[in-house]
């Protein structure tokens, strides 16, 4: 199986794959979570979004509660809380693990890829990023705190457009 066969479910609960959800774009994937002290890196993909959607780029999020229940809300409560309070308009897929036994098999092909310093394996925390180009090949990891507006980000992002 390629990641772009993996089958996923959006927020609203509509079946797709990541191969349908990324159509030929550059996507970056982020675990997220509303109530983190790193929820307001929301702000920061909304403006990557904005930057670069038009050119072949998306970001996609997966809400995920295995930290410190940091995400407790139902799908309808996410995406209120996303849409009213970030102007969040690219696609968010249902709530799932990252990690662990429960791992949801985009993330079990996305944490097999190492971050700069080489480490592959588990999720850290909420907002952990991974760039996908546009033939779902997982080019980059970038770790919680590392911003989206960070210029190690968007020099990757720049370079898969």
């Amino acid at each position: 199986m390629t990641l772009t066969d993996i089958r996923l479910r959006t927020l609203d609960d509509t079946p797709t794959t990541f191969g349908e959800l990324a159509a030929g774009k550059a996507v970056l994937v982020v675990n997220v979570a509303s109530r983190c002290g790193l929820t307001p890196q929301y702000g920061a993909l909304v403006k990557l979004q904005e930057q670069y959607g038009p050119r072949g780029f998306t970001v996609v999020g997966m809400p995920c509660n295995q930290f410190a229940g940091q995400e407790p809300g139902t799908a309808e409560e996410i995406q209120a809380f996303c849409s009213a309070t970030y102007g969040v308009d690219f696609p968010l897929l249902e709530k799932a693990d990252v990690n662990g036994p429960g791992r949801h098999p985009l993330y079990e092909e996305l944490t097999r890829t190492a971050d700069e310093q080489g480490e592959a394996g588990d999720v850290q925390w909420n907002f952990e990023k991974f760039l996908v180009d546009r033939e779902g090949s997982v080019v980059a990891r970038f770790r919680p705190r590392t911003t989206p507006d960070d210029p190690a980000v968007t020099s990757a992002i720049e370079k898969l457009l």
